[in-house]
């Protein structure tokens, strides 16, 4: 032990980063140096969706669409089914796009009742209760809301007024990793107090139809959905703590010669907000995934074969198949974020926490081992997180 604090004094002196091997547990505390803070680690998750789901060939039969290219990008998706609240059909018949006023009324009524859902269910599966909750994240990128859907959350559900929270709009389909890099760090300056992350995104609030390529490429892929994670560091001298994957490290992305290969801005065409999103980026994502996760697994020791679970973002076929061939994974690695696009498309924000369910539902995670999370984003940019069961 006098070794060991003598190793300590003469890192100190020496001016030399304190590291982990140093202050690991069983080594004396020393004055002035505090001990590093237990990982947080990721507790429960749920996920909801809105109520009514659709075929592929539903929502082409439900707008009347026959252009055989607009079709072909329909039954060509890998999706089979999404939850979309659709407009309802007029006298005549046939579902007119809804002006961005009423769009945005959807989008505020949808992500508050699902991404409760998802919050309530979420604490439910660990044992807690709302007023357990003393830090809520929100995220959604389909519709601007101030007050934000943190304040709108506390107040329909009555979580505790004095509960921190924060929230994350703007950042598209990878703001979910965004959120959890906010609330690890919050956690783990309060150890022991629980925070939830909640994505809540209304695609149907951003759904037109005009006929261009563009919207049917949209059209096409993304579907409402909400999920919420729960993350808490232990409390100091805490034993028999939370059990779930550690957040150990992040890695972040930003591809500036594609700043605006996907982004979401006003049509002056349609008077209303839609969405872009450029052919090229599932290539120009998947010839950066190798370069973001090998930074991210950078000084840890790592080799990408070390990871055993991959939970990456369902943005579609030609994304996860550029992913999985620039990466080296195999169909078994990403068959979550492949199911989870089949049976609801691309619910943006929230994809990950998807797959992540169904990956603990399935009950394979075993102690000491590594996963990394991947989303993706406007930007273009690309998000990941290593954790450790």
């Amino acid at each position: 032990m006098t070794v060991e604090i003598e190793a300590v004094a003469d890192r100190v002196l020496s001016a030399e980063p304190l590291t982990a091997d140093l202050l690991a547990p069983g080594v004396l505390p020393v004055p002035g140096i505090p001990q590093p803070a237990p990982a947080p680690r990721l507790l429960g998750v749920a996920t909801a969706a809105s109520a009514t789901s659709f075929t592929q060939r539903e929502v082409l039969d439900a707008f009347d669409i026959t252009d055989p290219k607009v079709r072909s990008v329909f039954l060509n998706s890998a999706i089979e089914r999404r939850n979309l609240a659709l407009p309802a059909p007029g006298p005549d018949g046939v579902r007119a796009s809804e002006p961005q006023g009423d769009l945005l009324d959807k989008h505020k009524a949808m992500a508050v009742e699902m991404g409760g859902a998802a919050l309530v269910d979420c604490l439910k599966s660990i044992g807690a209760d709302l007023s357990d909750v003393r830090h809520l994240c929100c995220v959604t990128s389909t519709g601007f809301l101030t007050p934000g859907l943190s304040a709108l959350i506390i107040r329909e559900f009555g979580l505790d007024r004095h509960t921190s929270r924060s929230d994350i709009v703007g950042m598209g389909c990878n703001a979910g990793l965004n959120a959890l890099n906010v609330v690890a760090g919050w956690s783990a300056a309060h150890p022991g107090e629980l925070a939830v992350v909640v994505c809540a995104e209304a695609c149907s609030a951003a759904y037109a139809m005009d006929g261009t390529m563009r919207t049917a490429v949209v059209n096409s892929l993304f579907g409402d959905g909400a999920a919420a994670l729960a993350v808490r560091a232990p409390a100091p001298g805490e034993t028999g703590g939370p059990e779930g994957p550690r957040v150990l490290k992040f890695a972040s992305c930003l591809i500036p010669d594609a700043i605006d290969a996907m982004r979401y801005d006003w049509d002056r065409d349609q008077g209303r907000f839609s969405f872009y999103l450029d052919p090229h980026i599932p290539y120009v994502v998947g010839a950066h995934a190798e370069l973001v996760v090998d930074r991210l697994l950078a000084g840890t020791g790592l080799r990408r074969s070390d990871v055993r679970h991959w939970l990456v973002h369902s943005g579609g076929k030609k994304v996860i198949d550029a992913v999985v061939v620039n990466l080296g994974l195999s169909r078994h690695d990403v068959r979550h974020t492949t199911g989870v696009l089949r049976d609801h498309g691309n619910v943006s924000s929230g994809s990950f926490l998807f797959s992540y369910e169904r990956l603990l539902r399935e009950g394979v995670t075993a102690p000491g081992e590594y996963g990394v999370l991947m989303t993706m984003g406007p930007g273009s940019t690309i998000e990941t997180a290593l954790v450790q069961w």
